[in-house]
């Protein structure tokens, strides 16, 4: 069976977006260098054909993972996201009760994670410890650097 993923309506297209660049405009540009790499003779001697034809399995193997994420996902709607309790697309405002210092994120799948946005994994040690709870609920959470507790400040979408 298939693994499901779940991807917010923006995630989601841009994943398409992505993937149709990626045959539409790479792919051609793989092909051209292959062909400029093979004129050159032979090609058992060519780095610059092998190079050309391994960047072409990369890219490949990337449209195939592209297009079965996007076949075996799920768009989530996040105006039915209960705000009780922490979830995928949950806005969460967090205490380090350690360093006093405060964070706030949002969970998205994996595809979508981008720290910069405020965005991470609910794979991620620390969204996986906070999934199920509620505002007030303290957590200890093992992350790389040891134990930390935390406490939910807020859920919101």
């Amino acid at each position: 069976m298939s693994e499901v993923y779940y991807l917010t309506q923006e995630g989601y297209k841009k994943l398409k977006e992505e993937l149709e660049y990626l045959k539409t405009v790479e792919r051609p540009r793989i092909s051209a260098m292959i062909a400029d790499a093979r004129d050159k003779g032979d090609l058992s001697e060519n780095a610059e054909y092998d190079a050309a034809k391994e960047a072409q399995g990369m890219l490949e193997y990337k449209i195939q993972k592209m297009e079965e994420t996007l076949n075996n996902s799920r768009i989530l709607d996040d105006s039915k996201i209960d705000n009780s309790k922490v979830q995928i697309l949950s806005k969460v405002k967090i205490k380090n009760l350690n360093t006093k210092q405060t964070l706030e994120f949002t969970l998205v799948s994996e595809s979508e994670a981008n720290i910069k946005e405020g965005k991470i994994s609910i794979s991620t040690p620390i969204a996986r410890g906070l999934l199920g709870k509620s505002v007030g609920d303290i957590v200890e959470i093992v992350v790389p650097s040891g134990k930390v507790k935390f406490e939910i400040l807020s859920i919101s979408r």
